[in-house]
This record gives C-alpha cells, sequence and structure tokens, in this order.
C-alpha cells in the first residue's frame, strides 16, 4: 500500500513551504531516511528525508510550487504501481504528523548544502533565459542571488529588453518579513526618540578588549551587555502586551537583526543577562554567520523580547525601525563619525554614535522613554558601568 507522505509542521507552527529542489524524480527508487526533497520555510531551507523505501510515484508539487502544511508532499509506494491510476482512492497510508517530529530532528541535523539558487531566483534566471550554469554565485557558499542573475542579463540583455517590466514572486522568506512588518506597523502605534551617544570610550574598551582577547568583537556584543542593566530597571521595554495585560519577561532573550542576500534574519540570543561579554560575542558571530548562510533552526529565529538592529553595519546612520510583533521595543544603531562635541565647556571632535528606540506607546510613553535612554547612554559613554558587571 502507497505511503502518502503530507507536508508537516517542521517546527514553530509553520504553515506553508516552497519546494526547492526534488533529490529524487518520480519513477526512481528511494530508501527510507534518504533525502527526498528540499524547503523553504519562513525561517530555513531544510532538507525532508523519505519515510518510507520504495519508488516515487508522486510530487506534489513542482519546484517553486508552494504547498501547506498538510497537503500531499509525495507518494512511495511499490515499483510499477501508478498513483494516477488509484482516482479518487483515499486506502493509501498517510504519514504526516507521527512523522513531523523525524522531520524537524532530521532537518536540525542535515544542514542544507547550498544549491545553485532559492526557487525565486531560478524562476527569475528562467523568465530571462540565464542558464544558471554560467553565472557565478556571490551569496554564502557561492550560492546564486538575484542580483547576480540580474547582472548576467544586463550583460547579454538587449536594448528593447532594458525598458520591459518584471514580475517576479517574493520568496517565502520575503513574504513571511511583509506580513510581520505590515502587522507591526498596522497594529503597533510606533513612537521612535533620537539621541547621538559619544563613543569615543566605547569604541576605546572594544579596541582594548579585542587586542588582549585576540579576536573581534561585534558591536552588537557592546550595546547588548549595555542594555541588560536597563532592561532589568525598566522592565516595560522587554515585555509583551497581551490584551488588557502587559508580560514582563523574566528573561531576557534579544533579538539580533541580520542582512542576509535573501532578506532580513532575526536569530534571537536565549537570556543574554546571565552571559559575559566574549560569550555573548561569540553567540552573536555564530548566529550571525549562520543567519546569512541560512542554516539556523526555526527555534533560533523567534522568541525575542526584545531587538537590536545594527544600521551602522550597513553605513547606515539614523532610521525608524519597525517593532517586531510581540514586543514593545527595538533600538537601532547608526555608525559613530566623528563630530564636534563640547566638553566641559570645550568644543572637541569625538565619535557620535546615532541612536534610534522605537517602543509601543501603548505601553511606553515618552517620558519613561527618554529615561530608558538616559541611562543607556550613561552605558554606552562610560563602558565601565556595565562592564563591571
Amino acid at each position: 500500500m502507497a505511503y502518502v507522505f503530507e507536508l508537516p509542521d517542521i517546527g514553530e507552527g509553520l504553515t506553508e513551504a516552497d519546494i526547492v529542489r526534488w533529490h529524487v524524480p518520480v519513477g526512481d527508487s528511494i530508501g527510507r531516511d534518504e533525502i527526498l526533497v528540499e524547503v523553504e520555510t519562513a525561517k530555513a531551507v531544510v532538507e525532508i528525508p523519505s519515510p518510507a523505501a520504495g519508488t516515487v510515484l508522486h510530487h506534489g508539487g513542482a519546484e517553486g510550487a508552494t504547498l501547506t502544511v498538510g497537503s500531499v508532499l509525495a507518494v512511495i509506494g511499490r515499483s510499477g504501481e501508478s498513483w494516477r491510476d488509484r482516482g479518487g482512492d483515499k486506502g493509501g497510508k498517510a504519514v504526516s504528523g507521527r512523522f513531523s517530529d523525524k522531520v524537524a530532528e532530521e532537518a536540525a541535523k542535515r544542514r542544507r548544502r547550498r544549491g545553485q539558487a532559492l526557487p525565486v531566483v531560478r524562476r527569475l534566471a528562467r523568465e530571462h533565459g540565464v542558464d544558471l550554469s554560467t553565472v557565478t554565485g556571490t551569496g554564502p557558499r557561492g550560492r546564486i542571488t538575484r542580483d547576480d542573475v540580474m547582472a548576467a542579463v544586463a550583460g547579454a540583455a538587449k536594448p528593447a529588453e532594458a525598458v520591459a517590466g518584471e514580475r517576479v514572486r517574493l520568496s517565502m522568506l520575503r513574504r513571511t518579513i511583509a506580513d510581520h512588518m505590515s502587522r507591526s506597523w498596522r497594529e503597533i502605534p510606533h513612537v521612535t526618540i533620537f539621541h547621538d551617544v559619544d563613543a569615543a570610550r566605547l569604541l576605546a574598551a572594544r579596541r582594548a578588549l579585542a587586542t588582549r582577547h585576540g579576536r573581534n568583537i561585534p558591536m552588537e556584543a557592546m550595546i547588548v551587555k549595555a542594555l541588560v542593566p536597563v532592561l532589568h530597571r525598566f522592565r516595560e521595554f522587554n515585555a509583551t502586551l497581551d490584551g488588557e495585560e502587559l508580560i514582563l519577561h523574566r528573561s531576557l532573550d534579544i533579538g539580533i537583526a541580520v542582512d542576509t542576500s535573501d532578506g532580513l534574519l532575526v536569530p534571537v540570543i536565549r537570556d543574554v543577562g546571565d552571559m559575559g561579554l566574549m560569550a555573548l560575542a561569540g553567540a552573536i558571530a555564530d548566529l550571525g554567520s549562520r543567519g546569512k548562510a541560512r542554516t539556523l533552526d526555526a527555534g533560533e529565529l523567534t522568541g525575542a523580547t526584545f531587538t537590536v538592529s545594527n544600521f551602522g553595519a550597513l553605513g547606515g546612520g539614523r532610521g525608524t525601525p519597525i517593532i517586531p510583533y510581540g514586543t514593545s521595543a527595538i533600538l537601532a544603531i547608526g555608525r559613530a563619525l566623528d563630530a564636534p562635541v563640547v566638553r566641559e565647556g570645550v568644543v572637541a571632535i569625538a565619535p557620535m554614535m546615532p541612536l534610534s528606540l522605537a517602543f509601543d506607546h501603548r505601553v511606553i510613553d515618552g517620558g519613561l522613554g527618554r529615561r530608558f535612554v538616559g541611562m543607556l547612554l550613561e552605558n554606552l559613554e562610560e563602558p565601565a558601568l556595565f562592564l563591571a558587571d
């Protein structure tokens, strides 16, 4: 009897996935636990193994198609058996829920080995007649990005094609980002306050630590460490509004925004209040590199109670960051640039770092926001205040 393999919930309540690549075509044999298909969820790209040995009788969708959790992903049966000949027969054995835990476990173990390109990029290449085998990828692990394809198109485009429009379906990640940002902006009354911090001592401390430990210290690590006592004092900023109640989280689970070639990801570092600076620096570097490679677990991308976004890493300054839904605030830091500053009545030149704090005005008023920023400024301008903890 054929196995009707339904798309499982790979984890974190995901509802759909894009088919990236079939490893076994219809008609070919497959062993139990061998990789059957590669799919992209809102969180990651994962490989799904087959729940049974046999012959692949049916694919639930072509590469690039979107399937919902619970819909038929594939059918595995006997050699020579034809799934289409079964008509409306539902006698096949469905496997989904009881196999989903195994799929989630295997997905975590078998990190995606980067293929040439994600579905949206392959579709773009097909639309423009670009042979991906001739394109050199500049993305993580040599993956071909949309910019790589468009560069190839520009190199071979005819004048008439240069002005033609195009319609490109958003990737699963980009669709998810769009949904989350729209909901946050629609439902949360944002207030953003701005301030500049004299970062001379902060940068000096960072350089000294890097020299002492022989490794780079991400600026996000310094910022998060400075935030810990501030978030402990002003708990409304580490909270979730649930109806008429405010949930004040005990744990500081900080999301660190990571810019990738496929879109923005926000991996989460758990319990930062219990971490030393160097452990924090290592965790941020690890999550950042794995975020860019899209090899993070779904669980590492959810549950932030506060978020830090480093505009300065991209050369940016001020901005109005959008508060992630389910949290009450987000802090963005810009690039520190030399500017005039008055110190004890004397004008000097100092590296000034822009700060942008956005908060939910239903929970936090302007006065509380200013007090939060005031304590944070004290910590950043005198790192001894937080490094001594």
